[in-house]
């Protein structure tokens, strides 16, 4: 009896996998016409889609947590901020009473730019994710914290710098 419902998690582990591979790979391929049609390097417009998203969830970025978060280098980032900020996406601004402390903020126009791009994706979302259950919604976000919290654990035990997941798991109570 263990042994079937091991295999019946396993094969439904696998479908989930296969789907967020899809998921990841329609992703990617977004990510890859925003950055072309900013017309910057895909790297570049990940770095500045995660500036805009961490201010939008009051979490500004610090360089070396973008750094964490798009896995480069402290060297390769200081170059990317280095262009964003020559070509007015990004500023980097000492807002904190400790003036060592730098935080990112993105330019706004890039806002502006991500939700004309991004608008239309949403709203299909909205329009898909409302013939759901609002509690079931809740227990998917739980389930994708829990997954991300699960590789972030095994990319850190294989001593790999994991770009830890942005959101706190929601409340577990079933």
């Amino acid at each position: 009896m263990e042994e079937v419902m091991r295999d019946g998690v396993a094969a439904q582990r696998e479908r989930l996998m296969e789907a967020l591979r899809i998921y990841g790979g329609h992703y990617a391929e977004l990510s890859r016409r925003f950055a072309a049609w900013l017309g910057l390097h895909s790297t570049d417009a990940t770095a500045v889609l995660q500036i805009a998203a961490a201010e939008e969830r009051g979490t500004p970025l610090s360089p070396a947590r973008l750094s964490e978060r798009i896995s480069l280098s402290t060297g390769a980032t200081t170059a990317l901020l280095n262009r964003l900020e020559a070509a007015g996406h990004i500023t980097r601004v000492r807002e904190h009473s400790d003036r060592r402390i730098v935080t990112l903020r993105s330019g706004g126009h890039i806002q502006e730019r991500a939700d004309e791009f991004f608008g239309p994706l949403a709203g299909r979302l909205d329009t898909t994710m409302s013939h759901y259950p609002p509690r079931l919604l809740e227990q998917f976000e739980t389930f994708m914290a829990d997954l991300n919290a699960t590789m972030d654990t095994h990319l850190a035990e294989q001593g790999t710098a994991a770009p830890h997941s942005p959101a706190t798991p929601p409340d577990r109570t079933p």
